[in-house]
């Protein structure tokens, strides 16, 4: 098969997703041999019929994760600082010498996960904004830990939010600041097609969450009334927004961009040290010695033998997820403007056509 007609296989299964209700607009990039390919479908805005298109900016959520992690581990293979320290060495928080670097970034810590969906504020708010103020309230109201440190695998937001406090507080900078300017910008990423504010992008597709859903059915527990717009056909317009905490998931931008991010992964490396990037694909186990999923940054998948690492992203308008195949050489990220779009089942899809 030829690579015109594997495209244009991906992008009809691109156009019968949006057609089927799967998103009102889908975007796919595929990363080989450094070449970065982008597909797109649908519409970045229902009610004012604006498609989406490659230069669209989409909400990235918690893939966000994966490169605050590298931001942390490339301050570590610097020497700034120890994947072993305790986290109360950088941060005023009240969890103990068991929280550490280490366990933060494979999720091992102990912290709790409360549902982040409140964790959002308004474009209008932003400037404003006291983040550093947030986390202390959440740290606050989250003190006491779910688990002791290194004994379980629990997911946590919130301890990704401290790491991003912890890059603050080594390097002197916003957490935004020097991921843009020592992650991104290296590899010719202007804040403009991947960076965590809205204002220099030129257009940011509408979030949706599906009407008729088990989550709309709870959404008024969950989301505030303020981020809910009006409702097109099927879909329920969520407001335009910024994630309290950028470490944990407030990447905004195109698949393309997270693209060339994942390209550099897979080549010669132009951003990360070589200790660095080691460490990002090193999996992690409990003081036990049980194996955990996760590296210090990426979570470990398998399908039909083949090992991958993979972050999905979620939250109020968004799904999405970006993989790494290291055999294959390969890396995938989609992103679709709806809260429930599957984005791996998609992407199980998605790849095996484009491979």
């Amino acid at each position: 098969m030829t690579n015109d007609e594997k495209r244009l296989r991906v992008q009809r299964r691109l156009d019968a997703l949006c057609a089927a209700g799967a998103s009102p607009g889908l975007q796919y990039t595929t990363v080989l041999d450094g070449a970065v390919t982008t597909y797109t479908a649908g519409f970045a805005d229902l009610a004012a019929r604006r498609p989406l298109t490659p230069e669209t900016c989409l909400m990235a959520y918690s893939m966000s994760k994966t490169i605050t992690a590298a931001a942390v581990l490339k301050l570590a293979a610097e020497g700034t600082l120890g994947l072993d320290d305790r986290a109360d060495r950088y941060l005023d928080v009240p969890y103990g010498a068991g929280v550490t670097v280490r366990r933060l970034l494979s999720h091992t810590a102990g912290v709790r996960n409360p549902i982040p969906l409140r964790w959002v504020h308004l474009p209008a708010e932003h400037a404003a904004f006291d983040e550093r103020a947030a986390l202390r309230s959440v740290v606050a109201r989250n003190a006491t830990l779910a688990a002791a440190p290194g004994t379980r695998f629990l997911y946590s937001n919130l301890g990704y939010w401290l790491l991003g406090a912890l890059v603050e507080a080594c390097t002197g900078r916003p957490f935004a600041e020097h991921v843009e300017r020592e992650l991104l910008a290296p590899l010719g990423l202007s804040p403009a097609t991947l960076g965590y504010s809205r204002a220099p992008m030129a257009a940011v597709a509408t979030g949706y969450l599906e009407r008729w859903s088990w989550l709309s059915l709870i959404r008024p527990l969950v989301l505030d009334a303020a981020f809910v717009g009006r409702p097109t056909g099927a879909w329920l317009e969520i407001r335009a927004h910024y994630v309290d905490g950028p470490a944990f998931g407030g990447l905004i931008g195109t698949t393309a961009a997270l693209g060339t991010w994942l390209g550099d992964l897979l080549g010669p490396a132009r951003v990360l040290p070589a200790t660095a990037r080691a460490w990002l694909f090193e999996p992690q186990a409990l003081a036990s010695g049980a194996p955990v999923p996760m590296t210090l940054g990426w979570h470990i998948g398998e399908r039909n033998r083949e090992r991958y690492y993979y972050k999905e992203g979620g939250g109020g308008g968004f799904h999405s997820m970006m993989r790494l195949y290291p055999d294959r050489g390969t890396a995938s990220v989609v992103i679709g403007n709806a809260t429930g779009f599957r984005a791996g089942r998609a992407l199980d899809e998605l790849d095996g056509l484009a491979a």
